[in-house]
Order: structure tokens, then C-alpha cells, then sequence
């Protein structure tokens, strides 16, 4: 973990606080720990819109795990389906343009506009990635400079909490605080966001079909599956990326479920 007496001296000089969240479980204790220690006033939320990809009812959970601080919701120009539906692809691990285009881009957007607009110069960015989740994420630095970021007179962090946090202490965190996740993970689903992810597992990508076709209530889009199937048969492509195992797969293939 960061060293605290650092973010001590953060919160002395009054920084501003964005937590990034996107109503999953990681998200929602990345808040709970937050708010034990950096005060109310200094806290901010921030929730990247995702539309028609993302779970039904996030904003809400957000609202309703949270203890009233500003939530800002920030929205890309075009979705995630606008956005393979212009490129003639899915984004892959390598190209992630779903996270520059319609999370990060959005997000430091909005955090700069916030900061023009009430003159706050010092800006700790805090997302919820865990080193447990991938190679990838166990290889990032929990607390550094935003040299990018850091113009115009801002002094900007970006910090990562939890990112030696466990899934277990991550569920014991929303547990101790009277809390539930949202119902999603209650039905086996291990990531948030959107339903249908290209960094999913398979057995995710199966559990959100799932209910896509028993519960499509609970997405933003209930045609959101067949959208998805539709797409790969239109581009040629398939969203997921081919294993040495499996080779190439749709979507249907990973999944079972027919559109």
C-alpha cells in the first residue's frame, strides 16, 4: 500500500479526491476504505457512462452505497457498439480502446473541467484496479505522478488504493459495512462493467448470457446479447481474441447460448 502518512500530507494540503467508480465491488470498497480517513468534503465521485453495455442500476448503487458526496457522470461521444460498428472491430487486449476511449478520455476530461471550474489545482485520482485481478494490473504503480496530467498548474496523483487488496477482503469490506454488492456478482459474475467484456472469462461471458436471456432486466439493453452476436456476424470478426486451445471462437461458441 501507498505509504498513508503520504496521502496524510495530501489530504493536509486539501487535495481533491476523485474516486473512479463504476458501482462494481472493487470500486464500492475502494469508497468504504476512502472514506474512514479522507474527509467528506475532499471526496468526489466519478462515474464513466458506459449506456447500453454496462449493468442496469449503477448509478443507483452507486447512490445507494455511497453517503452523499457529488457524483459527476461523465459520457464518451459514441458507445462501445457505435464504436466497433465505425471501426469494423472489436477493441482487443492490445488495443484497448473501449478503456481510453470511453473511461479514461471521459474521465480526465471531466476531473480538468471540475478543476478549472473551482480553481482546485491538487488532484488525487483513485481507481480500484487490484494486483490480484491480472499480470497485467499486479504490475502497475499503486501511487505515482500524473506527469501528463500535471499542467496548468496542477499537481495531479493517480492512486490505487486497493491494489494489494484480496476478492475476499474486497466482499469482507462491503460485508463489515452492512453492505451487499450489486446483485450481478450474486448470480457468479467475478467483473462489472460492461456486460460483455474482451477481458472476460469465459465462464463471466457464460454467466452474463445467462442472463442476458433469463433476467434481461437487470441490462441496460435487453437486446444487448443478439446485438453483440449480430456485430461479430456483420464485421467478420468475433470479440475475443483466438486461444491455442480453443482457437477461434464467436461468442455463441464461448458461451452456448444462442442469439
Amino acid at each position: 500500500m501507498t505509504d498513508l502518512p503520504t496521502i496524510a500530507q495530501l489530504i493536509k494540503r486539501r487535495a481533491m479526491f476523485v474516486v473512479n467508480h463504476s458501482g462494481g465491488k472493487d470500486s464500492q470498497a475502494m469508497y468504504l476504505f476512502l472514506r474512514t480517513f479522507v474527509p467528506r468534503d475532499l471526496l468526489v465521485l466519478l462515474h464513466a457512462d458506459l449506456g447500453a453495455v454496462e449493468w442496469a442500476g449503477a448509478i443507483e448503487h452507486i447512490k445507494a452505497t455511497t453517503s452523499g458526496e457529488p457524483l459527476h457522470v461523465c459520457r464518451a461521444r459514441r458507445d462501445l457498439l457505435q464504436m466497433i460498428e465505425e471501426r469494423g472491430k472489436f477493441p482487443s487486449p492490445s488495443q484497448r480502446q473501449c478503456t481510453s476511449d470511453l473511461k479514461r478520455g471521459p474521465i480526465e476530461r471531466t476531473i480538468r473541467q471540475r478543476c478549472k471550474a473551482t480553481g482546485q489545482t491538487l488532484i488525487v485520482n483513485c481507481m480500484g484496479m487490484r494486483a490480484e485481478e491480472s499480470p497485467g494490473r499486479s504490475k502497475l504503480k499503486p501511487f505515482k505522478l500524473h506527469t501528463g496530467n500535471s499542467k496548468a498548474g496542477r499537481e495531479w496523483y493517480d492512486w490505487l488504493p486497493i491494489h494489494d487488496w484480496t476478492e475476499g477482503e474486497v466482499f469482507s469490506a462491503i460485508r463489515n459495512a452492512g453492505q451487499q454488492p450489486h446483485v450481478v456478482y450474486s448470480f457468479g459474475m467475478r467483473r462489472f462493467s460492461c456486460v460483455f467484456c474482451i477481458m472476460a472469462s469465459q465462464a463471466d461471458l457464460k454467466t452474463a448470457a445467462r442472463i442476458a436471456t433469463e433476467r434481461p432486466e437487470l441490462l441496460n439493453d435487453p437486446e444487448l446479447y443478439r446485438k453483440y452476436v449480430a456485430l461479430e456476424r456483420s464485421t467478420g470478426q468475433v470479440m475475443l481474441m483466438p486461444t491455442k486451445k480453443h482457437g477461434r471462437q464467436t461468442l455463441e461458441d464461448v458461451t452456448g447460448v444462442k442469439a
